[in-house]
Protein backbone atom coordinates (compact mmCIF):
# COMPACT_ATOMS: atom_id res chain seq x y z
CA UNK A 1 0.00 0.00 0.00
CA UNK A 2 1.31 3.41 -0.94
CA UNK A 3 1.34 6.12 1.68
CA UNK A 4 0.06 9.67 1.65
CA UNK A 5 1.09 12.26 4.17
CA UNK A 6 -1.31 14.99 5.15
CA UNK A 7 -0.77 18.03 7.33
CA UNK A 8 -3.27 18.82 10.07
CA UNK A 9 -3.32 21.64 12.57
CA UNK A 10 -2.85 20.48 16.17
CA UNK A 11 -6.56 20.63 17.00
CA UNK A 12 -7.52 18.35 14.12
CA UNK A 13 -4.62 16.01 14.80
CA UNK A 14 -5.78 15.65 18.42
CA UNK A 15 -9.35 15.09 17.30
CA UNK A 16 -8.34 12.33 14.88
CA UNK A 17 -6.25 10.58 17.52
CA UNK A 18 -9.08 10.78 20.08
CA UNK A 19 -11.65 9.44 17.61
CA UNK A 20 -9.37 6.59 16.58
CA UNK A 21 -9.00 5.51 20.21
CA UNK A 22 -12.64 6.07 21.24
CA UNK A 23 -14.02 4.25 18.21
CA UNK A 24 -11.64 1.31 18.46
CA UNK A 25 -9.48 1.90 15.41
CA UNK A 26 -5.94 0.59 15.65
CA UNK A 27 -4.42 3.72 14.15
CA UNK A 28 -5.34 7.21 13.06
CA UNK A 29 -4.83 6.01 9.49
CA UNK A 30 -7.47 3.32 9.90
CA UNK A 31 -9.91 5.97 11.15
CA UNK A 32 -9.16 8.27 8.20
CA UNK A 33 -9.52 5.37 5.71
CA UNK A 34 -12.96 4.61 7.17
CA UNK A 35 -14.02 8.25 6.81
CA UNK A 36 -12.92 8.20 3.17
CA UNK A 37 -14.81 4.95 2.50
CA UNK A 38 -17.96 6.42 4.04
CA UNK A 39 -17.61 9.50 1.88
CA UNK A 40 -17.25 7.30 -1.20
CA UNK A 41 -20.43 5.44 -0.20
CA UNK A 42 -22.30 8.74 0.28
CA UNK A 43 -21.17 9.99 -3.10
CA UNK A 44 -22.23 6.72 -4.75
CA UNK A 45 -25.64 6.87 -3.08
CA UNK A 46 -26.05 10.52 -4.09
CA UNK A 47 -25.29 9.59 -7.70
CA UNK A 48 -27.89 6.82 -7.61
CA UNK A 49 -30.48 9.17 -6.12
CA UNK A 50 -29.79 11.83 -8.73
CA UNK A 51 -29.98 9.22 -11.49
CA UNK A 52 -33.29 7.98 -10.13
CA UNK A 53 -34.61 11.51 -9.80
CA UNK A 54 -33.80 12.23 -13.43
CA UNK A 55 -35.41 9.05 -14.75
CA UNK A 56 -39.04 9.03 -15.82
CA UNK A 57 -41.50 7.61 -13.31
CA UNK A 58 -42.33 3.99 -13.98
CA UNK A 59 -45.53 3.93 -11.91
CA UNK A 60 -47.83 6.68 -10.77
CA UNK A 61 -47.57 6.73 -7.00
CA UNK A 62 -51.15 7.70 -6.23
CA UNK A 63 -53.61 6.42 -3.63
CA UNK A 64 -54.52 3.38 -5.75
CA UNK A 65 -50.86 2.40 -6.03
CA UNK A 66 -50.33 2.54 -2.27
CA UNK A 67 -53.57 0.69 -1.62
CA UNK A 68 -52.42 -2.12 -3.91
CA UNK A 69 -49.19 -2.33 -1.91
CA UNK A 70 -51.15 -2.50 1.35
CA UNK A 71 -53.39 -5.24 -0.06
CA UNK A 72 -50.38 -7.28 -1.10
CA UNK A 73 -48.81 -6.94 2.34
CA UNK A 74 -52.05 -7.98 4.02
CA UNK A 75 -52.30 -11.06 1.80
CA UNK A 76 -48.75 -12.10 2.56
CA UNK A 77 -49.14 -11.56 6.29
CA UNK A 78 -52.09 -14.00 6.41
CA UNK A 79 -49.98 -16.85 5.08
Amino acid sequence: MKTMNISLPPTLRSFVREQAVERGYGTSSAYIRELIRRDQDRQHLRGLLLEGGESPPSVTADEAYFESLRTGVRRRSRV
